[in-house]
């Protein structure tokens, strides 16, 4: 690609040059095949499908979108386009598969379309017979069926017998076979049916949202196109209702929608007859069939077993917190009689064994505060990990023991081995995130670093001798020369990343003014050591200000004492945690100009930006909050509530974290930044606070994107939106209006080509 673009428009042309990485692994279960996603360039937003042979090397292209199996066009089911919504997917070609666990053929959607093609023998992928808008496919086992959602209903192709209902039935509001929003977006779980070990059963989700209030996203730029009605469970309100179902796979061959949906080989699954409000997560292997389910509250979390002859429940195990409890990929699941957990165990020894070791990271912190509570690996309710590990995900579980990835350092994740008798094997090693995909003898470490731009994806296997097998990327170098320093602030020890301009040392003599860059809400992080969390911030950097990042009290990667300190409060606590980081900084490096401060954020940092400028002015000298949550009661219930709780018992965390009573108090210039088809953070939110910014007679800038979600990966948008926003910072922190200055490109900028 042409590397004279300016970064703006090389991030937005690459997707954040992600473009051309390789993603989605698996391994299949001897070892010996990884199969995995990638693009053919830093420009091409089309995936396809590739199989990689361990023992030779040789990576082999199975699916090409382009060829032979159609190119997404814009063609793409609706029901498919909110799914990509809700896990974030902006590219295009194959952007998810589903194959057996030997890796021996995989199925895919491009279109409403359904693919079938062999990993091992070879040949184009060949097209099943599917009903129109077909999406979400998944491969029996045996790899003959495959079931897929259509429309409201489930079926099955794949034999002689052809295309035929498993479960349906006519109305507006009910589907079969998906994920309602709530489980999609704040859980995890963005499936809705389930094939049984041996093939011959399906278990599939009945959602009916005719309990949830109706809302409608309009296009003001399209005023002759009718508004699109969502079933939004706003914090306070009904929830979708789920129940689940098992059936014969061939039980509605030959008969109609309803028949399938009401009929033969129907045995329903009574999970929710104790009164669980979610159905958080659902895994059926050879050990059995667990569902994952939490209370309303989300205080409590149950672990059942359900029995698909009967449909029967059995209560495996009962978790429970004061605040919350949380809900950890990978987990629960049975490794043959042992029920696998990830809970919050306190460090007093109630009830937790200390593990023979502790487990260490590279990086030194002098960070013991937080070892209050830990997030630990457990085995029939017994931790098996260190009182200062911080488990984040369950891969792999196996006779030696389980694959997990954890931090000690929050700015870093690792990947260890947890031995069943609680022994801890390190799997990865050096700064950074790593991430692993394993079965068998074969592991793929996918890893990002400070040192050097984009994923390593490096394969390790007992199949082969030497050194680790790369994973060839085509993505796109983002051409930076990163100025970053990643710091503890405060008496909180907040893990920050500072940013300078690139080439500036500390003992300059030129005051910077600041931008705090935050997200600084629950689920992400903003500050571990990769570098492609930096990209944006450097560019600011790089036009003149230093950049402040800071993970404050609520992110992960500590703890759960350190996360569950605001629980009733998402405002106090988390705008106290950047302004505390933002002195220390400044200690630290005196030429932060604390006379000129400015804020960014999206979602929830566009939520924490709106909410400094206007309740602290003192600090804040402008603000720019993209699609910014302003009134909590607006957002979701699975999320808000496991925060502030029922707005109807707990109203008050619903008052005191409300922007718009704190609209008159504006004394500084704010930008709101809104998508109008976003049906996550809808606009209403940013509406309604420039509403009260109005009445209020306080001047305040809205920039509304028609036709944007709450993603933005049109190229134009995304590229303009930095600009835009640089040009507001400077006029209000009266900066000298300059071109935007842009690093020399460095000499293997762009090598991976087009």
């Amino acid at each position: 690609m042409d590397r004279t673009e300016s970064f703006p428009r090389r991030q937005a042309r690459t997707r954040r040059f992600t473009l051309g990485e390789p993603r989605d692994f698996r391994v299949s279960d001897d070892g010996s095949r990884v199969t995995f996603l990638r693009s053919s360039g830093p420009v091409d937003p089309a995936n396809s499908l590739w199989v990689l042979d361990v023992v030779s090397g040789v990576e082999r292209l199975v699916a090409d979108p382009g060829r032979g199996a159609a190119h997404d066009g814009g063609d793409v089911p609706a029901a498919e386009r909110a799914r990509r919504e809700r896990v974030r997917e902006t590219a295009s070609g194959i952007v998810s598969y589903d194959a057996d666990e030997a890796l021996t053929a995989a199925v895919f959607a491009l279109e409403g379309r359904l693919w079938r093609v062999s990993l091992v023998e070879g040949g184009p992928p060949e097209p099943l017979a599917a009903s129109p808008g077909a999406f979400d496919p998944r491969l029996s086992p045996d790899g003959v069926l495959v079931a897929y959602v259509a429309g409201s209903s489930l079926r099955v192709t794949g034999d002689a017998a052809g295309d035929r209902a498993v479960a349906g039935e006519p109305g507006e509001t009910v589907t079969w076979g998906s994920a309602e929003f709530v489980a999609a977006e704040e859980m995890g779980r963005t499936r809705g049916h389930w094939w049984s070990p041996d093939s011959r059963r399906l278990l599939a989700a009945r959602v009916d949202t005719s309990p949830v209030p109706s809302w409608w996203i309009a296009d003001p730029a399209s005023p002759d196109a009718e508004p699109v009605g969502v079933r939004y469970p706003a914090a306070g309100a009904s929830n979708a209702e789920v129940q689940l179902a098992v059936f014969e796979a061939d039980a509605g061959s030959g008969a109609g929608v309803s028949d399938a949906g009401s009929g033969r080989g129907r045995v329903d699954v009574a999970w929710d007859e104790s009164g669980w409000e979610y159905l958080a997560g659902v895994r059926w292997s050879d050990d059995g069939l667990l569902l994952t389910v939490q209370s309303r509250d989300q205080r409590t979390l149950g672990v059942l077993q359900a029995d698909p002859d009967t449909g029967a429940c059995r209560l495996l195990r009962s978790v429970t917190d004061e605040a919350w409890v949380d809900l950890v990929p990978g987990v629960p699941r049975l490794a043959g009689s042992r029920l696998v957990t990830v809970e919050n165990r306190e460090a007093d020894g109630s009830p937790v064994r200390n593990p023979p070791q502790r487990w260490k990271s590279d990086s030194s912190s002098a960070r013991t505060a937080d070892q209050v509570a830990a997030r630990s690996l457990c085995v029939d309710g017994e931790a098996l990990t260190p009182e200062d590990m911080q488990v984040r995900a369950v891969h792999h579980a196996d006779e030696a023991g389980v694959v997990v990835t954890a931090s000690v350092d929050p700015a870093e994740v690792h990947a260890a081995r947890v031995g069943w008798d609680g022994t801890v094997e390190r799997l990865t090693s050096g700064p950074g995130v790593h991430g692993v995909a394993m079965s068998g003898d074969t592991a793929v470490h996918i890893s990002r670093s400070m040192d050097r731009p984009g994923r390593r994806c490096a394969v390790r296997s007992a199949r082969r001798k030497g050194p680790d097998l790369l994973i060839q990327s085509h993505a796109a170098e983002p051409g930076l020369e990163l100025n970053v320093e990643i710091l503890e602030l405060g008496p909180r020890r907040l893990v920050s990343a500072l940013v300078l301009p690139a080439g500036q040392v500390r003992d300059g003599d030129a005051p910077l003014p600041v931008l705090l860059d935050p997200y600084g809400g629950p689920h992400a992080q903003r500050v571990q050591r990769a570098e492609a969390l930096f990209h944006t911030s450097q560019w600011f950097a790089d036009q003149g200000f230093a950049v402040l990042v800071v993970d404050g009290r609520g992110t992960p990667g500590r703890g759960p004492a350190f996360e569950r300190a605001v629980r009733g409060d998402l405002a106090g606590p988390v705008l106290e945690d950047q302004v505390d980081a933002l002195r220390a900084a400044a200690v630290i490096e005196p030429r932060l100009d604390l006379s000129r401060v400015a804020i960014r954020g999206w979602s929830f940092g566009g939520y924490l930006a709106a909410l400094a400028v206007l309740r602290r002015p003192d600090v804040f000298s402008v603000a720019i909050a993209g699609a910014p949550v302003t009134d909590w009661r607006l957002y979701d219930t699975h999320y808000t509530e496991r925060y502030l709780g029922h707005p109807a018992e707990e109203p008050g965390n619903y008052e005191r974290t409300d922007l718009t009573p704190l609209a008159s108090g504006l004394e500084r210039p704010l930008m709101l930044i809104h998508g109008l088809a976003d049906d996550n953070v809808v606009a209403a939110h940013t509406l309604r606070l420039s509403q009260a910014l109005t009445e209020a007679g306080r001047p305040h800038t809205v920039l509304p994107l028609s036709g944007v979600t709450h993603m933005t990966p049109q190229e134009e948008v995304a590229e303009n939106l930095l600009l835009i926003q640089l040009r507001f910072l400077q006029d209000a922190l009266g900066m000298p209006v300059l071109a935007p200055r842009e690093q020399p490109p460095r000499d293997n900028e762009g090598a991976a080509g087009e």
